[in-house]
């Protein structure tokens, strides 16, 4: 997974600001946290720029296995796991670039043993950065993220939006999608405004959105 460096997001990212912010209206709330915390995390080293690529067609049935022993082996309880097609825009090679990944549920596991295990997973797969969120209330003090899902945006639609909005790719760097259809998106509290009008670019009825709150960090 590619770390975060202000044009390129890791997997499942978009940048979100906090309720409030400038003129935007607040973020529809899903206040139930399914799971304790969500790693994203991907076996993939190389940039992929063609959406055609061969890469992009595998489940990553072993890394699935492989990860979950990880986190069972580091003493946490993995749930599943859900397959991502990731678009991302990379500043350095000035197009879209993208990625399968998987977003690991767990329980049973606080900040510092989500670390340790987004960082054993990290050094396992020669990862540059492992993304982590844990679901908490938005008024806790380690709130510093959202995660929001939304149905009906495609990885195809993902691109041309990227593509079309020269704001939104260097700001937000891109996104994720399962394949059934629905973005999952992970990012700080700092570009609501921006975040809101792009997502709403995508089809995406903001009112209809799911969002949690929690901490993010990028284990790198």
């Amino acid at each position: 997974m590619k770390q975060r460096l202000g044009v390129l997001v890791a997997v499942g990212v978009l940048v979100l600001g906090a309720a409030g912010a400038g003129s935007a209206q607040a973020a529809p709330e899903a206040r139930d946290c399914p799971v304790a915390a969500e790693l994203f995390a991907t076996n993939n080293t190389a940039f992929i720029t063609d959406p055609d690529d061969v890469r992009l067609k595998d489940r990553l049935r072993g890394f699935d296995r492989e990860v979950r022993t990880i986190i069972r082996t580091d003493g946490a309880t993995p749930l599943g796991s859900t397959l991502l097609d990731g678009v991302f825009w990379s500043g350095d090679l000035q197009q879209t670039t993208y990625e399968r990944s998987r977003k690991f549920d767990v329980n049973r596991v606080g900040a510092d043993g989500l670390h340790q295990l987004a960082d054993t997973v990290r050094k396992s797969y020669d990862q540059e950065a492992v993304l982590t969120f844990r679901c908490l209330p938005r008024t806790a003090p380690e709130t510093d993220a959202v995660e929001i899902e939304a149905a009906g945006v495609s990885a195809a639609r993902l691109r041309e939006a990227l593509l079309a909005d020269p704001e939104a790719r260097e700001r937000l760097g891109g996104g994720s999608v399962t394949l059934d259809g629905r973005l999952v998106l992970v990012a700080p509290l700092t570009e609501l405004p921006l975040a809101q009008c792009f997502v709403t670019r995508l089809g995406v009825d903001w009112n209809s959105a799911k969002v949690r709150y929690g901490d993010e960090e990028f284990v790198s």
